[in-house]
C-alpha cells in the first residue's frame, strides 16, 4: 500500500506520521458507500442530524490539547494558532447546529393565489476538496453546513496536512476520509454519483476541480485565491495594537493565508510614519522559530518549494527595498526546516511579481499613493477579488469606498480573522472563485430548493385557466369553442 508521509515543515528529518493513498477504484468505493448512507442520513429529522453533530464537536472539544501539537508539527502553525483553529472549528459546528433547524425549515404559503410548499433538500453525496494552510477549519466549513442539511460527505484533504483533520472527521457522522494528490481529487469530483463539488485552494487547482465537476454538470463552491489589499486612507488613526494586529494580519500562518493582507496601501505623506510605526509592530509581536515554542507567533511555511517560490520573489523586488521584521526566537536554527524571513518590501511599482501577484508568504510590499480614485484603481488591479480591507477614522468614509471595491468581503479596520464573523457570508468575485461560506449562505450551498405548487385556479372550486395560459394573467388566451382547431402558426 503506497503511504503519504507528513514531515514536520519544522524539522525536516522528523516524520508526524502517515495515511494510506486512495486509488481511483478505492475513491469509486467511497462514493458508493456514502450514496447508499445518503437516504438513512437526510431521512432523519434535522433535529437528531444537528445532536449527532453536537456530539461530533464535544468529542472534538474534548481533545483539543491533543490535536493541537499535532496540526503543529505537521502544518508549521503556532501552537497558539493551533488551538484556536480547532477550537473555531469546534465554534463553528455548534453555530451550524444552532441555525440550520430554522435556515433549512421548508416554507409554506396558502393564500389567494394558491398553495405553495418549498423545502430545503440535500444534493446527496458531497465531495469536498480541502488545503493545507487551515486544514480543519478550511474542512468544517463544508462538513457542518453539508452534514446538517443531510447531505453525506467523501472529504479529500491535503496531503501536506492529512493528519489532524482525519482525526476531526473521524468524530463525525456521515463521513468519509480518503487521501492523495490530484488523481484522488479528480477520482472524487468527477464521480458520477458526487451531487456537488466544494473545494478551497489554488487557482490552477481550482481550475482543474471546476472543469472535472463541470464536465459532470455537477454544482462546486470555490473558494480561490486573493491578493488582498488593505487601504489606509489620509486619515487612518493607529494604535500601536492596530498596528500589531495588521502586523499579524499579513504574517499569521507564515503569510499563508487567502485573506492576508498582501497589499499595504498608505498615503505618500504618512509613509514614513507608518513604516516606522509597523516595524516597530513587528518587533514586538513577530518571533520566528519552531512552532511547538509558545512563544513563536511564526513558523516555517509548508514546504521547500513555497520558501523557494517566496524567496525568489523577494529576490526579484528589484527596485525596492526589503526590510527584515521581527526576530527569531532563542535557540532557533532557520537551517532546521522551511523558515522564511519575513520582509516589508517598499519602493516597488505595480508590475512587480510581489505586488501583482498573491505571494502567499511572509513578505508584503508597501505602496504609495496620492489619491482616493488612483488607490481604488491601483487596489481593484488584477483578475483576482477575494479580501480587503479599508481603514479610517471615519467608519461612513471608510464603508463608502468598501462599497466601491472589487471584493466579496471588506473588512473595516481590521484585516484577516480579526473581521471575521460567522454571520457573514464570506467567499470571492471575478477569478476568486463562486459560492459563499459561513452566514446562512453557506448552510444553504448545500441544498436545493424543491417545490410543490397548487395554484388556486386548480383547488377545488377554482375557475381553471385556458389551456394556453399564462400565470398571473399575462397574455390569457381568450377563450375556444370545444373542438376548434388552432390555425397553425
Amino acid at each position: 500500500m503506497d503511504l503519504i508521509s507528513r514531515e514536520n515543515p519544522a524539522r525536516v528529518a522528523e516524520i508526524v506520521g502517515s495515511v494510506p493513498v486512495t486509488d481511483p477504484a478505492a475513491v469509486d468505493a467511497a462514493v458508493r458507500r456514502a450514496d447508499d448512507a445518503f437516504r438513512g442520513w437526510s431521512g432523519l429529522p434535522v433535529a437528531e442530524r444537528v445532536a449527532a453533530l453536537r456530539r461530533g464537536a464535544d468529542t472534538v472539544a474534548a481533545r483539543l490539547e491533543e490535536l493541537a501539537p499535532l496540526l503543529a508539527r505537521e502544518s508549521g502553525k503556532p501552537l497558539a494558532d493551533s488551538r484556536g483553529e480547532i477550537g473555531f472549528a469546534v465554534a463553528f459546528l455548534r453555530w451550524v447546529c444552532d441555525e440550520a433547524p430554522a435556515v433549512l425549515a421548508a416554507t409554506e404559503i396558502d393564500d389567494d393565489a394558491g398553495r405553495l410548499v418549498v423545502r430545503r433538500k440535500p444534493y446527496g453525496v458531497v465531495g469536498c476538496v480541502t488545503p493545507w494552510n487551515a486544514p480543519v477549519i478550511l474542512a468544517m466549513l463544508k462538513l457542518g453546513p453539508a452534514l446538517a442539511a443531510g447531505n453525506t460527505v467523501v472529504l479529500k484533504p491535503s496531503p501536506l496536512a492529512p493528519l489532524t483533520i482525519t482525526e476531526v472527521a473521524a468524530a463525525l457522522p456521515a463521513v468519509q476520509v480518503i487521501h492523495g494528490g490530484a488523481e484522488t481529487g479528480r477520482a472524487l469530483a468527477g464521480h458520477p454519483l458526487v451531487r456537488k463539488v466544494a473545494f478551497t485552494g489554488g487557482d490552477a487547482a481550482g481550475r482543474e476541480i471546476a472543469a472535472t465537476a463541470g464536465a459532470m454538470i455537477t454544482p462546486a463552491v470555490l473558494e480561490l485565491g486573493g491578493n488582498d489589499p488593505a487601504v489606509f486612507l489620509p486619515d487612518f488613526a493607529l494604535s500601536d495594537a492596530d498596528y500589531e494586529r495588521l502586523v499579524m494580519a499579513s504574517f499569521a500562518t507564515a503569510g499563508q493565508v487567502c485573506m492576508a493582507a498582501k497589499r499595504l496601501y498608505v498615503p505618500r505623506a504618512r509613509t514614513a510614519e507608518f513604516t516606522e510605526a509597523y516595524l516597530a509592530a513587528a518587533e514586538r509581536v513577530l518571533v520566528v522559530g519552531d512552532p511547538l515554542d509558545p512563544e513563536v507567533t511564526m513558523g516555517p511555511v509548508i514546504s521547500a518549494a513555497a520558501a523557494a517560490r517566496i524567496g525568489a520573489l523577494v529576490a526579484g523586488a528589484t527596485g525596492g527595498t526589503a526590510t527584515p521584521l521581527g526576530r527569531s526566537a532563542p535557540g532557533h536554527d532557520p537551517a532546521s526546516g522551511y523558515f522564511v524571513t519575513p520582509y516589508l518590501v517598499t519602493g516597488l511599482d505595480d508590475h512587480a511579481p510581489l505586488v501583482a501577484q498573491e505571494q502567499f508568504g511572509p513578505a508584503v510590499p508597501l505602496l504609495a499613493y496620492d489619491t482616493e480614485e488612483e488607490v481604488l484603481v491601483r487596489a481593484d488591479a488584477g483578475e483576482l477579488g477575494l479580501a480587503a480591507s479599508v481603514w479610517s477614522a471615519d467608519e461612513e468614509r471608510a464603508f463608502a469606498l468598501a462599497g466601491r471595491l472589487g471584493a466579496g468581503f471588506v473588512f473595516v479596520n481590521t484585516h484577516n480573522r480579526t473581521g471575521m464573523s460567522l454571520r457573514a457570508p464570506f467567499g470571492g468575485v471575478k477569478r476568486s472563485g463562486y459560492g459563499r461560506e459561513y452566514g446562512k449562505e453557506g448552510l444553504l450551498e448545500y441544498v436545493q430548493s424543491a417545490v410543490v405548487h397548487a395554484p388556486a385556479a386548480f383547488r377545488p372550486g377554482g375557475p381553471g385557466m385556458a389551456p394556453g395560459a399564462y400565470p398571473g394573467g399575462v397574455h390569457d388566451e381568450p377563450p375556444r369553442a370545444a373542438g376548434a382547431v388552432r390555425p397553425p402558426p
